[in-house]
């Protein structure tokens, strides 16, 4: 089994029926990989505040749902985090490709890198760094607390998840 077929996996035994993502080449795996399960609906969004605004909608009406996103557009989701998603207590699991660490190809991925975890520590989102394959097998216990306690949970993954930038 690939880890996208993992992920995806893990996302349908925990009821997640509703995904939306935002283009990562990164994450282009696992994106098509949702694609291709009629179990999960997959909505593009253009913007990561706009997909949070989507999973909230497909929440309220009754179903779960998850984001899948680049960490660069973390700052322009926090107004959503806190006045929608935290406030009204709406479970939501977002896969976060972590961009901008060693080996890192584009400069301006760094900026963000050095302000992903503090922001999420500072709107008190438990936050999971996976840095090897073998750590996705802590995700589906990471889905299940984001949905008995109503709290959005952060899963970092980093280049080295994912395979590298291509230059090992």
């Amino acid at each position: 089994m690939t880890i996208d077929q993992k992920i995806a996996g893990d996302l349908i035994a925990n009821d997640v029926s509703f995904v939306t993502t935002v283009p990562c080449k990164q994450l282009a795996g696992v994106i098509a990989e949702i694609d291709r399960r009629p179990e999960i609906r997959h909505v593009p969004a253009n913007k990561e505040d706009e997909g949070m605004g989507l999973c909230a909608g497909a929440w309220m009406g009754g179903q779960r749902a998850a984001i899948i996103m680049q960490n660069t557009a973390l700052g322009v989701t926090l107004n959503t985090l806190a006045t929608l998603i935290q406030f009204y207590r709406m479970p939501l699991p977002l896969l976060i490709s972590y961009r901008g660490e060693l080996r890192e190809p584009v400069a301006c991925q760094v900026e963000m890198a050095l302000h992903t975890k503090a922001l999420l520590a500072q709107l008190h989102i438990p936050t999971y760094h996976f840095h090897t394959q073998a750590d996705a097998a802590e995700l589906d216990a990471i889905l299940k607390y984001s949905f008995m306690c109503n709290k959005p949970v952060a899963v970092l993954t980093d280049a080295s998840f994912w395979g590298g930038y291509g230059d090992q």
